[in-house]
């Protein structure tokens, strides 16, 4: 489900290895709030987050959400806004290194990484939510809003738009582009270029500068509103997203 790799220099990489395209159940979900929270006891100077080439994540796995009771969809996300506060809070840098495509979940663990570089060409991301019949929870808005403005974000939010990895680097949903086999190594170079400077002046800033991320994705415990269980639910999310794992299965 997931690999550890060290790096040189402290660097560990968090590699999602769940099938073919790293859909987010809950037990991938919590091995990766386990593993970001880990790491730094473990010896990490720095985090890279990476899936697999072609495939950083494909998001929430529906088909198996979908099996589940309210009590059940609710635990999946709090523990997914869990694992988002565990890389928002984190006390190491961490790296996004998009190995490939990242709609929904996959584009949403992005944003609370320090920096994100993303393999360029065909490869797509965004928050798509709204094309499956889900809404995106205001904490998440934020975090999107912190990166591409409030304007930027609300257009592609409220659109569920996937963008390619040459305009999302325009736009600066992503920070670089690399080769898909260049995507780790390179993400491993930028954080050996940051762990080269002064630590303790380093990490003062950099807590100073995500303070704001912190205060809303530091303690995750209250953060899911209810409504959004409810939105679930609701004749029209269910519709789609059934119709969507309709259509995945017709594909094989």
């Amino acid at each position: 489900m997931l690999d550890i790799l060290p790096h040189d220099g402290g660097i560990h990489e968090i590699r999602m290895a769940r099938g073919s395209v790293n859909a987010l159940d809950m037990g991938l979900v919590e091995a990766l709030r386990e593993a970001i929270v880990d790491a730094p006891a473990n010896g990490a100077r720095g985090i890279v987050l990476s899936g697999a080439q072609g495939m950083f994540s494909a998001g929430v796995d529906v088909p198996a959400l979908l099996q589940h009771d309210r009590a059940g969809v609710e635990a999946f996300w709090h523990a997914f806004f869990g694992l988002c506060g565990a890389i928002a809070a984190s006390p190491v840098p961490t790296v996004a290194a998009i190995t490939g495509h990242s709609p929904a979940g996959g584009a949403v663990l992005s944003l609370f990484c320090d920096y994100r570089i993303m393999a360029h060409g065909m490869y797509k991301i965004g928050l798509n939510e709204v094309q499956v019949g889900l809404s995106v929870p205001e904490p998440i808005q934020f975090a999107m809003r912190r990166i591409l403005g409030n304007y930027r974000a609300e257009r592609l939010l409220v659109a569920g738009a996937m963008v390619d990895a040459e305009q999302a680097h325009a736009i600066g949903l992503v920070d670089e582009l690399a080769t898909v086999e260049q995507v780790v190594t390179r993400a491993a170079a930028w954080l050996a270029d940051l762990l080269k400077l002064p630590p303790k002046a380093m990490l003062r800033t950099r807590e100073i500068a995500r303070a704001d991320l912190v205060a809303v994705w530091g303690d995750t415990t209250h953060l899911l509103d209810p409504g959004f269980i409810d939105d679930f639910f609701g004749e029209e999310t269910q519709r789609v997203l059934h119709a969507l794992v309709a259509r995945l299965k017709s594909k094989g």
